[in-house]
């Protein structure tokens, strides 16, 4: 499922991401995000990824980042502003995003980085905040417009 190098998630480790008000269980793979009514967290693969990644940046609309290693760009964006939704998360998945969410588990990265673990793209102490889910579901959306226009064009 996703892959991390940790075998144990420390005490430390869960605590410092408690800290943020999140919900995080100890797992025998690591610390594990429990998404809930307030944070959730949206998937994305290969080029979409990317270009959300640079839409984001471009509005100053990054959040908390997970990069996912392996052969394909792989990532979760942390999310909130969870209520009355609906309409964009199936935009999301209709998009190919993957969302995490009602009590989902998202693995999140050891304070202490291990080659082929997760690693924090945007860490939460980094960003300037967590965008609502409808933010991250228009940078899907421009960055699939972008994606379509530049198919032509080509």
């Amino acid at each position: 499922m996703f892959p991390t190098s940790v075998t144990v998630a420390s005490q430390d480790t869960t605590q410092d991401y408690t800290r943020f008000g999140w919900t995080v269980a100890a797992t025998a793979n690591g610390a594990c995000l429990i998404t809930d009514d307030r944070v959730a967290g949206i998937e994305l693969t290969g080029e979409l990824a990317a270009n959300v990644r640079r839409f984001l940046r471009a509005n100053n609309l990054s959040g908390p980042v997970i990069e996912i290693p392996g052969a394909q760009r792989r990532e979760i964006h942390l999310v909130t502003g969870l209520n009355r939704v609906e309409g964009a998360i199936e935009a999301l998945r209709g998009a190919g995003a993957v969302v995490h969410s009602d009590g989902a588990g998202v693995p999140l990265p050891p304070s202490t980085l291990s080659t082929g673990a997760l690693t924090w793209g945007i860490a939460p102490a980094e960003a300037r905040w967590m965008p609502p889910l409808v933010a991250l579901a228009a940078a899907v959306r421009a960055a699939s417009r972008r994606a379509r226009i530049v198919g032509i064009a080509c």
